[in-house]
């Protein structure tokens, strides 16, 4: 007998995500993005109506099916692919335990492997394409100043843009060292300093929004015309329509495509490049993993070129002239008598 598919998703949201794993708001809205894309599929697909969705059906070529389709008809990523088959392990894991009777058939939805991919050139911008870009912004009007400082905290902190839609005045430090407080994936903070020059732009906003007056705390730091906090389309928009004027201007200072995570790789770059260990470039831009830091490491060629360079020359290593060893007739003796 099987258990009632509807109410085995609803459980494991509520109790097992929410409950048990304290999951954030972003990872509920990606697992629900998952089920969602799952139930399309069952429907449109294989014409199976949502009502009519059992854990029977719960297949391991179901599922392989399934991200397929993702791939296909929804032109997702291999990472996306991946990041759904993450989802749906999870859950049939959670089965495992609410119904063992059928382990077998969960333990095979779970051994489905995630697909190998390209890993992609990191996309970033130089420090002169950041600035171009942060200069073409009119801040005549309020809007333009709401999206410099928005912008320009995007990059100097090096948030996530959910990290940024997020802030309120509360987060900025009142007094000295500056900073802010972040709160990020898996619903942990971190605090992230701020330079001098940032905090003179942010003071100067929160003046002209009004939001350094009391009781305004904890509004929304960046917000539209209703006064509601912004969302990820929304700074991707402002971003884009300052990036295409900056790209018409200066093609050649910029990529093809801009996000804004584009700037939180640039700021990372940045740091690295201006000799900033990996391990505070890790707890400034809350990496789980010091691995995930070293990506800029890996993509940056010209640390890597410096880096060799000044490991010669720490121990001395000096080119030899080929003077001495044409001439060191027993050196060469030794070398062509020595069985390797």
């Amino acid at each position: 007998m099987y258990k009632d598919f509807g109410t085995q998703l609803q459980i494991f949201f509520e109790n097992y995500l929410v409950g048990e794993r304290g999951s954030s708001k972003n990872t509920l809205r990606s697992y629900r993005d998952c089920f969602v894309q799952f139930i399309d599929y069952l429907t449109m697909a294989k014409k199976i109506k949502p009502r009519k969705i059992t854990m029977e059906m719960m297949e391991r070529s179901l599922i392989v099916d399934f991200l397929n389709w993702l791939e296909k008809h929804h032109h997702c990523s291999v990472q996306t692919r991946n990041q759904r088959l993450s989802c749906m392990r999870s859950f049939f894991n959670f089965m495992m335990y609410q119904d063992p009777v059928h382990l077998a058939q969960w333990k095979g939805v779970c051994t489905i492997k995630m697909k190998k991919c390209e890993q992609g050139k990191l996309n970033y911008l130089t420090i002169e394409a950041v600035a171009e870009l942060l200069r073409v912004i009119d801040t005549r009007t309020f809007k333009g100043l709401r999206n410099l400082t928005m912008l320009s905290l995007l990059y100097n902190s090096g948030i996530r843009v959910q990290e940024l839609i997020d802030l309120t005045p509360s987060c900025l430090s009142a007094s000295g060292p500056h900073c802010i407080k972040v709160f990020g994936k898996g619903n942990k903070h971190r605090i992230v300093p701020l330079d001098d020059a940032i905090v003179e732009l942010l003071n100067k906003y929160l003046n002209e929004a009004e939001l350094d007056l009391p009781g305004r705390e904890h509004h929304p730091m960046f917000f539209n015309s209703w006064h509601s906090k912004l969302t990820p389309p929304g700074v991707c928009y402002v971003l884009k329509k300052y990036f295409d004027v900056a790209k018409a201007q200066s093609p050649n200072l910029f990529p093809n495509k801009i996000s804004p995570h584009v700037f939180r790789h640039s700021r990372a770059m940045h740091l690295l490049q201006a000799g900033v260990k990996m391990i505070y470039i890790r707890d400034i831009f809350g990496h789980a993993s010091i691995t995930t830091t070293e990506i800029y490491a890996r993509a940056d060629t010209k640390a890597k070129r410096k880096a060799l360079e000044g490991a010669y020359a720490s121990i001395g290593i000096v080119e030899p002239e080929i003077k001495a060893w044409k001439s060191d007739n027993k050196l060469k003796e030794l070398l062509q008598n020595y069985k390797f």
